[in-house]
C-alpha cells in the first residue's frame, strides 16, 4: 500500500524542520555537523565525537526534550493543515534505541552509591519515559519500537500496515534519541566509532561512525488529492539470524528486506523484478562506515539492484553528516531522501577515497537531476533489517495487497530461568556460548525452545519481543564498571550488545532460524500484550507470514528500584512464547486494541509476560495496562 506523508517534525544537528534533513543545495558539498563533544571527552572516551542537536534540555530529560521539539512541529503542521485531525482515529508508532537512558545513568549511579531513588528519577529512567512524558493525548493503535538502529524505519512500516488494514485513519511514525555516555561507551568498546572526523562510509580507510542525536516524526495518511510531502510506497523487514552484532557479510538479509519493499511498491504479491529496481535513483544507505557493515550493505545493494544499477544510483550515507541518530536514523534519513526527490536533486555525501570492494557512487556536490524513487536501508543489533521505497509522487494505481487473518498457536509459559543443560538441549547451542548471555535471553530461548519442542514449527518466522521494564537491569550491570572506575573506557564490549532490547530477538533468531521481521517493543508495562498486537498487525498487513511472540521479564535491582519508587507492579521471572500465523493453526485474533491513554476500567495492570500467561490456560482475552493509562488488549475469535 502507498501512504502519503502529509506533515513532519524533525530535529538534528543540522537544524530543525527542513534544515534537519536537507539533501543540500545544488553545487554545494555535504554539510557536516559532527564535532568533538565536551561531555564525551570528560568521560575519558578515546573517540569523543558526536553531532548534538541544538535543544534546551535543562528542565527535562534530553531525549524527552528532543522528542518534544519534533512533536510540537508535526502537530503544528497538522493543525495548520486540518484543525480537526485529532477527531480522527490516529495511530502512533514511535521508535527509540535508548529512550530515557541519560536519566537511567543517574539511576545506576544512585544505586551504586546506595542512595534512595526518587519517584521523579524512577519515572524518567525507563525506555518508555520520554514517550509518556511528551505524548499526553490518546492515540490508538500505539507502540514504541525498541529495535535499535532500524527502529524508526520499522515504525514507519508498522504505521503503513495500520493504515492498510483500517486500524486508523492517520498515523504519526518516527523516532528519537539523545546521545549519552552509556551508549557512546558501548559503541567505542565495540570499536564501531571513528578515530577521526569525518566518518568515511564506503571509504577505503573507514573505521567507524560518529553518534548523533535527533528526532523525526512523519504524519501518514492514505493518498488523496491533498498536497503531500512525498509517499512511502513499500516496506520490507527481515532478520539475518547470523550474529547478534555483526551483519550477515553476504548482505542476504538486508537484500530480502529491500526486495520486499520494492516489490510491495508495485501493489502486487511477488518478488521484485529488476525493472522495478531500475526506478530507484537514490539509495539512502545505513552507511555506518564500519568495515563489515559497509561491505555487507554494498552486497545487499548489488543483490537488490544488480551490478550496473548499484553503480549508477547516488548513494546517500546521511549518518556521516548528522551522526548515527540511532532510533531516529531511519526517519531522518528518509526525510533527506524525500527532500532530494521533491526538489529534483541527487544529494552530496561526505566523500573519501573509495574502497574498490564497495564502489558506491558518492557525489561530492549536490546535483540537479530527476530522481524517481529512493530506497531507504536500515540495519540493527540482532540482525534486524528494514527497508522503505520512497517517491515524491504517487505511483499509478495497482492491485492492493490482500489483508489476512491472524491466528495464534498453543502458548508456552515458563516461570523460572532454565538450566544451561536444558537450553543446550533445546537450542543445540554449546553451553559455553550460552553462558555469555543474561536471564532475559535464557528465558526467551527456553520459552521458544519448549514451544518448538511441542511441535510448533517456528523456523523461518519473524520475532517480536515485549517486556515490562526492557533491559534496564542488564544496563545497570553493564554501566557499573564505568561508574566504579570513573572511566567510560572501562565498558565491556561483550556486555554492551545485551543492553539492547533487540539482542533478545537476535539470540532467538540465531538459535531457531528466525529470518522474518525482527523487533522489540515496549511502550509501557503492557509490553507483553503489545508484542502480540504488533505481531498480529504485521501478519494481517502481509509483512510476515508467521511471527514468534515472546514476552519476557527478569526484574532485578534496577527494575525493582524503579517500581518501588513509582508504586508500579513488578513481574516475576518468566517468559511466554507463541506463534502468530496467517494459517489457521489455532484461535483467530478477532480484535486488537492499544492506546497511549484511556485504558478501560476493566483492564488491570498485569505487567509484562504475566499478562499473556492466561493464554497458556486457554483464556480468550488478554490485556494489560500501565499506571498512566496506556494499554493493550487482544480478544481471540
Amino acid at each position: 500500500m502507498t501512504v502519503a506523508i502529509v506533515a513532519f517534525g524533525a530535529l538534528s544537528a543540522l537544524g530543525r524542520g527542513r534544515d534537519a534533513a536537507s539533501a543540500g543545495e545544488i553545487g554545494e558539498p555535504a554539510k557536516n555537523a559532527t564535532r568533538v563533544d565536551e561531555e564525551l571527552a570528560r568521560s575519558k572516551l578515546a573517540r569523543p565525537f558526536c553531532a548534538r542537536a541544538s535543544i534546551d534540555s535543562s528542565n527535562e530529560d534530553r531525549a524527552a526534550a528532543i522528542l518534544r521539539a519534533a512533536w510540537r512541529d508535526v502537530t503544528a503542521a497538522l493543525d495548520a493543515r486540518d484543525p480537526s485531525w485529532r477527531d480522527k482515529r490516529v495511530g502512533l508508532a514511535l521508535a527509540s534505541s535508548s529512550g530515557g537512558m541519560r536519566s537511567a545513568e543517574e539511576l545506576f549511579r544512585a544505586l551504586h552509591r546506595g542512595m534512595p531513588i526518587t519517584r521523579d528519577l524512577g519515572e524518567r529512567a525507563t525506555y518508555f519515559a520520554p514517550m509518556h512524558t511528551v505524548i499526553t493525548e490518546r492515540f490508538s493503535p500505539a507502540t514504541l519500537i525498541l529495535t535499535a538502529c532500524s527502529a524508526s524505519t520499522i515504525a514507519i512500516g508498522a504505521a503503513m500496515g495500520w493504515l492498510e488494514t483500517g486500524a486508523c485513519d492517520l498515523a504519526i511514525a518516527g523516532g528519537f534519541d539523545a546521545v549519552s555516555v552509556f551508549v557512546a561507551s558501548g559503541f567505542e568498546a565495540l570499536r564501531a566509532t571513528t578515530a577521526k572526523l569525518p566518518s568515511r562510509p564506503f571509504g577505503i580507510d573507514r573505521d567507524g561512525m560518529c553518534l548523533g542525536e535527533g528526532a523525526a516524526l512523519l504524519a501518514l495518511e492514505r493518498p488523496s488529492n491533498a498536497k503531500s510531502i512525498g509517499y512511502v510506497c513499500g516496506f520490507g523487514a527481515s532478520g539475518d539470524a547470523v550474529h547478534v552484532t555483526a551483519p550477515d557479510r553476504t548482505g542476504a538479509g538486508l537484500a530480502r528486506a529491500a526486495r520486499a519493499a520494492i516489490g510491495e511498491s508495485r501493489h502486487v504479491e511477488r518478488p521484485a523484478k529488476r525493472d522495478d529496481a531500475g526506478t530507484v535513483d537514490i539509495v539512502s544507505a545505513h552507511g555506518t562506515a564500519t568495515p563489515f557493515n559497509d561491505a555487507a550493505e554494498w552486497k545487499a545493494i548489488v543483490a537488490t539492484l544488480g551490478e550496473d544499477d548499484a553503480r549508477r544510483v547516488a548513494v546517500h550515507p546521511f549518518k556521516a553528516q548528522i551522526g548515527h541518530t540511532l532510533g531516529a536514523a531511519g526517519a531522518l534519513e528518509s526525510l533527506a531522501a524525500l527532500d532530494a526527490l521533491a526538489r529534483g536533486v541527487l544529494p552530496a555525501a561526505v566523500t573519501s577515497p573509495r574502497d574498490p570492494e564497495t564502489p558506491a557512487r558518492l557525489l561530492e556536490r549536490t546535483e540537479r537531476a530527476s530522481p524517481r524513487a529512493a530506497l531507504k536501508l536500515s540495519a540493527a543489533f540482532g540482525g534486524a533489517n528494514a527497508a522503505l521505497l520512497l517517491r515524491a509522487t504517487a505511483p499509478s494505481a495497482g492491485r492492493e495487497r490482500a489483508c489476512y487473518q491472524a491466528h495464534i498457536s498453543t502458548t508456552y509459559h515458563i516461570t523460572e530461568v532454565p538450566k544451561l543443560e536444558r537450553l543446550e538441549e533445546l537450542t543445540k547451542i554449546p553451553r559455553e556460548r550460552l553462558g555469555r548471555a543474561d536471564e532475559l535471553v535464557f528465558l526467551a530461548l527456553g520459552a521458544i525452545g519448549e514451544l518448538a519442542a511441542s511441535g510448533v514449527d517456528v523456523r523461518g518466522a519473524g520475532i517480536v519481543v515485549g517486556h515490562a521494564y526492557a533491559t534496564i537491569d542488564v544496563n545497570d550491570r553493564y554501566f557499573q564498571r564505568v561508574i566504579e572506575r570513573d572511566d567510560a573506557r572501562a565498558a565491556e564490549a561483550r556486555r554492551f550488545p545485551y543492553t539492547s532490547p533487540n539482542a533478545i530477538a537476535g539470540e532467538c533468531s540465531l538459535a531457531f532460524g528466525l529470518t522474518g521481521p525482527n523487533l522489540a517493543v515496549g511502550s509501557g508495562l503492557h509490553g507483553g500484550v503489545e508484542a502480540l498486537a504488533i505481531a498480529a498487525s504485521l501478519v494481517r498487513a502481509g509483512d510476515a507470514e508467521r511471527i514468534v511472540v515472546v514476552a519476557v521479564d527478569a526484574p532485578r535491582r534496577a527494575a525493582r528500584a524503579v517500581a518501588e519508587s513509582c508504586g508500579w507492579p513488578v513481574p516475576r521471572d518468566g517468559a511466554v512464547a507463541l506463534l502468530v500465523s496467517r494459517d489457521p493453526i489455532g484461535a483467530e485474533i478477532a480484535t486488537v486494541e492499544s492506546a497511549t491513554r484511556g485504558a478501560p476500567r476493566d483492564v488491570a495492570i498485569a505487567p509484562g509476560h504475566e499478562a499473556l500467561a492466561p493464554l497458556a490456560r486457554g483464556a480468550r482475552v488478554v490485556a494489560s495496562a500501565s499506571p498512566w493509562g496506556s494499554f493493550a488488549r487482544i480478544t481471540l475469535g
